[in-house]
């Protein structure tokens, strides 16, 4: 793990809006701009109230992006990208509708194709169109990032796109956006953005300026989430959690996720399972795995979910996987349709992921990614 004085680069959007009844600054700021052409890119329940962001001018709606997108997903977003010939695009939903978005700002109208993109910096800049991005959850802090991430249909593996031009000019997080979200996807999303926190605090690459932001983020959740789901209308909860995932997605950047990550994905990429809900099924599983390689930083993440310290396996095991039941989430994957016929491949899948995996506090070997599948089945 870097110490105090090692090298780090931390990237921000330039204007973060934060608080209830924020959501209408983004017309003001687009309006100020002079941008007269928008396209907002969301999901279906989400471009119903585009009303919310109060822009002016020509606005164009994609409503149309699935969960967990592919890239059929994105060349129709193109398409429309193209089409609008807009001069904004606002990423307006979860995290895979500000991934879209981060992706058309920099795909609508290039030379280059999203497969000479895929990697670290490989966008040529700067961008043609302003972005901004406007979560209504409260998980993926995709808001606040570089990185995009979309799924490849043929490997049913993720593309993950990383570039300082995908950064959002502003970003806009008005927590009463996320009054709407149920209860279930409340728990999942949060456990997300918990997620993000915890990997970038035990992580390889952990560094005490991101610390401060991960363990935070940690207690954020401990704190509100569970409020949170029991009332969705809770206004400081679901603030809290906002926070959270912005301070999750301040992490990503310089520091990234990792086992528990790659672990998760191939729910979603092959068995479709929400990106939240796989995070959580797996979180207590990796963060039991990797407790001999960081004890004490496991302590602080048990205490900050408001459990007694500890860095004895079975009991962090224990307390992490009742902190995600006790919310209604299902934690075994023969519960979420996972047959276990596909337990081989998902590992094989899950130990391809070096991006993340080479991040993790303990080597996970592919044996060892089969063994937590099969505890989690």
């Amino acid at each position: 793990m870097a110490s105090l004085g090692s090298p780090i680069t931390t990237i921000r959007p330039n204007i973060i809006e934060f608080g209830i009844g924020t959501a209408g600054k983004l017309g003001k700021w687009a309006a100020e701009k002079g941008y007269h052409r928008t396209l907002v890119i969301s999901d279906a329940f989400n471009a119903s109230r585009i009303d919310a962001l109060a822009i002016q001018g020509e606005v164009a709606v994609f409503g149309d992006v699935t969960p967990e997108p592919d890239i059929s997903n994105l060349d129709r977003v193109l398409s429309a990208a193209n089409a609008t010939r807009a001069e904004l695009i606002v990423g307006f939903g979860g995290g895979s509708a500000m991934d879209l978005a981060k992706l058309a700002s920099v795909l609508a109208g290039s030379p280059q194709s999203l497969r000479e993109v895929v990697g670290p910096n490989k966008v040529q800049g700067p961008r043609k169109v302003a972005l901004a991005q406007v979560p209504t959850t409260s998980g993926t802090g995709s808001e606040a990032g570089i990185r995009a991430l979309v799924t490849d249909p043929e490997t049913m593996s993720k593309l993950a796109v990383e570039s300082v031009h995908m950064l959002a000019d502003i970003a806009v997080i008005d927590p009463a956006l996320t009054f709407t979200v149920p209860p279930r996807t409340t728990a999942a999303t949060g456990v997300d953005a918990m997620a993000h926190c915890v990997e970038a605090f035990t992580n390889r690459k952990a560094h005490p300026m991101i610390d401060i932001y991960a363990i935070e983020g940690t207690r954020l959740v401990g704190k509100y989430l569970a409020r949170a789901v029991r009332d969705g209308a809770d206004a400081e909860a679901r603030a809290g959690l906002s926070l959270a995932s912005l301070y999750g997605g301040f992490c990503l950047g310089p520091v990234n996720t990792a086992g528990g990550h790659a672990l998760a994905y191939p729910l979603g990429t092959r068995w479709h399972v929400a990106h939240g809900a796989a995070n959580a099924l797996i979180f207590p599983h990796v963060l039991a795995f990797n407790t001999p390689s960081v004890p004490a930083k496991t302590k602080a993440v048990m205490e900050a979910l408001g459990h007694p310290a500890s860095d004895e396996v079975k009991s962090v095991f224990a307390a992490a996987y009742e902190f995600c039941a006790e919310l209604g989430i299902e934690m075994k994957l023969s519960g979420l349709g996972v047959p276990e016929s596909g337990l081989d491949q998902m590992a094989n899948d899950a130990f391809a992921i070096r991006r993340l995996l080479d991040n993790n506090p303990r080597d996970l070997t592919r044996d060892d990614i089969r063994s937590i599948y099969g505890a989690a089945f």
